[in-house]
């Protein structure tokens, strides 16, 4: 393997930890005014090395890479390893882009904490970017709960009462959905002894068949069970719109932007596509929690009168639709499913800043105490229309595109009912974000916002540089395609 490959993929691993080394061996007083530009370098390192690895990939004519950092893999066949492959840099890159949006938000909304919170962005990163690279269960499981217990402590940040809530409410669904994914794991290692998603693969294929027994069906829904926790999936949803809300907003950004999706549906995709393939009741079911999540989530978000919360079950909603386009299957629907991924954290991020610049200017996230905001906050206000329409899905942004493909693939699957309903909850998302843009920016302006001016530097720069991303990708979406279908992944 190419040095240039070695260092590029070990860094996603190395990086972290040895940002949390630096931190932590100077003096508290030092760290305190490092930290965030140390999590600043180590985000834009990432986004860098994700970039090097990817352009490797095309140029050796590889679809995917393994590797080792710590031990030799060659030594010992049967040792874990870590993969990565266009799917897996796709998300790589989404991770580092919003951890490094919300290092920028921290700048202006973690006073005094810095090192503290720069800490727990290190190692929630260390476990996202191991989530998006394991090749075995077990590893899967370690990361995740990695990634899950510094989520309840981020959103705790504070000790706040909210805070409190929200990550009790956090901490108490993720025990049940750790115990679901452990009765999976059981199962599953003593049906097929191993739990490397390879020798799975092979295990399970005569499951596929009809020949299956009991436990591999009670390990299905076991783990579908405790992922649809994980990523707020309805009916499992209740953590979320409290996590979201009551998180400071650099948290906020963090896991809306792309925790839940790693921890959620990124592994239903990986999982599912790497052993539970092309079987038709996994796709019912993974089509059903996802067209109800995405009915669900739009009707709830349109009755919230709060920023977050409105966010909060509009990802509800959107992360359905990516885990529909994985039901349905095909290549097209993969590529949907991975293109919306990418897109949901582009554009949800930028409204997660978007409620930071409002939290931080009106002092309240209360759609009902704004009106009239345009002229104030015009880069909030401008960012926002931006984000809804692509959100809803309307041309040419980069929404539009991943939506089209993920309906398109439920379609061609004979699903039309779905399609249609799908179709209708984004004309439905537009309602609702509409009202939510009306209700802040447009309309009579109130009185006690007359002195109310709009927060420059990093969350401005944050919400411009994701809309600029927003716009790009969906312009370019043409030029994506052809390179996609060059790879041959569509």
């Amino acid at each position: 393997m190419p040095a240039s490959l070695t260092f590029a993929t070990a860094a996603l691993i190395v990086l972290p930890l040895l940002a949390i080394l630096i931190l932590n061996i100077v003096n508290k007083q030092a760290g305190q005014k490092i930290a965030l530009n140390v999590a600043l370098v180590v985000t834009v390192i990432q986004m860098i090395a994700v970039l090097i690895c990817g352009s490797l990939l095309v140029t050796g004519g590889k679809g995917s890479i393994d590797f080792s950092v710590f031990w030799d893999m060659n030594a010992n066949l049967s040792a874990s390893f870590f993969t990565v492959d266009f799917f897996s840099l796709v998300v790589l890159f989404s991770i580092g882009m919003v951890a490094f949006i919300s290092a920028m938000v921290a700048k202006r909304g973690v006073n005094g904490k810095e090192l503290n919170f720069t800490n727990l962005l290190m190692v929630i990163l260390l476990g996202m970017n191991g989530i998006a690279m394991v090749g075995d269960f077990f590893s899967l499981y370690v990361f995740l709960e990695i990634t899950g217990i510094c989520s309840f402590v981020m959103i705790a940040l504070y000790h706040s009462k909210e805070g409190l809530e929200g990550a009790f409410k956090y901490l108490l669904m993720s025990c049940v959905a750790t115990a679901f994914l452990l009765i999976s794991m059981a199962f599953l290692f003593m049906q097929v002894g191993s739990l490397r998603f390879t020798d799975l693969t092979i295990a399970l294929s005569g499951w596929a068949t009809g020949e299956g027994d009991l436990f591999v069906t009670i390990a299905f829904i076991c783990f579908i069970a405790g992922i649809a926790i994980k990523t707020g999936l309805m009916p499992f949803h209740s953590w979320l719109p409290d996590a979201y809300q009551s998180a400071p907003a650099a948290v906020s950004v963090l896991l809306g932007g792309i925790v839940s999706k790693v921890c959620g549906v990124y592994i239903i995709i990986r999982v599912l596509s790497s052993f539970f393939e092309n079987i038709p009741e996994v796709g019912i079911a993974v089509g059903l929690l996802a067209i109800i999540s995405i009915c669900f989530g739009a009707i709830a978000a349109a009755a919230q009168n709060d920023f977050k919360r409105i966010l909060a079950y509009s990802s509800i909603s959107q992360i359905g639709y990516i885990a529909l386009g994985i039901a349905a299957g095909g290549p097209i629907g993969f590529i949907g499913a991975m293109l919306h991924f990418f897109n949901h954290a582009t554009f949800k991020t930028t409204l997660f800043v978007d409620s930071a610049i409002l939290e931080e200017s009106v002092g309240s996230t209360d759609i009902e105490q704004m009106g009239g905001l345009e002229k104030q906050l015009p880069v909030a206000n401008v960012t926002t229309i931006l984000s809804l329409l692509s959100t809803s899905g309307i041309p040419p942004l980069a929404g539009f595109w991943s939506k089209a493909l993920i309906i398109i693939a439920v379609w061609q699957a004979g699903f039309h009912f779905t399609a249609f309903l799908a179709i209708l909850a984004s004309v439905f998302t537009l309602v609702y974000f509409l009202r939510l843009q009306r209700k802040v920016f447009f309309g009579p302006a109130e009185e006690h916002l007359a002195e109310v001016k709009e927060s420059r530097g990093t969350l401005a720069f944050s919400a411009i540089a994701l809309s600029v991303v927003t716009i790009g990708v969906g312009v370019l979406f043409p030029l994506i395609l052809r390179f996609l279908q060059a790879q041959g992944l569509l």
